[in-house]
């Protein structure tokens, strides 16, 4: 079985910085960092999961929003949204680094998602549903934005205050 790696939760800096583009060179990393964010991402376990959550300050998503028992894994190098919606939808949204905290997001309905796959080849992917909202998420993700920064203030502190509180009964 492939080795996982420990998720960082908020609020280590890292999940705020932007990630960096993987470039010529970082093939074979990413392809390690890649088999390794999936296992951690099934094990987590979760749908989506972004290169800074585990430390990596690196452009790469892997997504897999398929039934438990017919994995679909999606490796997303270097991705983009090209093209959204003006239609939103609504739906309640969690994350692996704010474990156990869940908020309504609104976000567009639709995306077309521009990516490299992990040979290098170029695609693009058109998400709608939980697949888009998954993709927007995770994309967030490398642009040092979560998803409570969609909410108001309010919710949102009240989210990362009970997150705190958590942690900090977990390490005692």
């Amino acid at each position: 079985m492939t080795e996982t790696m420990p998720i960082l939760y908020v609020p280590s800096p890292i999940l705020r910085a932007r990630a960096k583009p993987v470039g010529p060179g970082d093939e074979d990393r990413v392809r390690v960092l890649a088999e390794k964010m999936l296992a951690t991402m099934y094990a987590a376990p979760g749908i989506g999961l972004a290169a800074p959550q585990v430390g990596e300050g690196l452009r790469v998503v892997v997504i897999d929003v398929g039934p438990k028992d017919a994995p679909t894994p999606l490796v997303l190098v270097n991705p983009e949204v090209v093209a959204q919606s003006m239609e939103l939808a609504t739906r309640e949204e969690g994350c692996l680094s704010l474990p156990n905290m869940f908020a309504d997001v609104t976000r567009p309905l639709k995306v077309k998602v521009r990516f490299h796959t992990l040979d290098g080849s170029r695609r693009d992917i058109e998400g709608e549903g939980l697949l888009s909202a998954c993709l927007q998420h995770e994309i967030d993700h490398l642009n040092g934005v979560l998803f409570v920064d969609y909410l108001s203030a309010l919710k949102r502190n009240m989210i990362l205050r009970k997150l705190a509180k958590e942690l900090k009964l977990k390490r005692e």
